[in-house]
């Protein structure tokens, strides 16, 4: 069975912030994430809805971007 997409509103871009950071978030459509370029870290979302916990975080260090 394929894994549900949902949609991420792309509004809220303009009122989140990374949580370590406070720098601006980029999202990835491709991998349902929000990057924080300048903390290295990719926020998941799930079912449309961010997780914006570092715990849950993971490190971007390495990839390719």
């Amino acid at each position: 069975m394929p894994e549900r997409v949902s949609a991420f509103d792309t509004k809220l871009l303009d009122i989140l912030v990374a949580p370590g950071t406070h720098a601006p978030l980029r999202y990835d459509a491709a991998a349902q994430e929000l990057i924080d370029d300048k903390g290295g870290l990719a926020y998941p979302i799930r079912d449309g809805i961010p997780i914006m916990l570092v715990d849950e975080a993971r490190s971007t260090e390495g990839d390719a971007r």
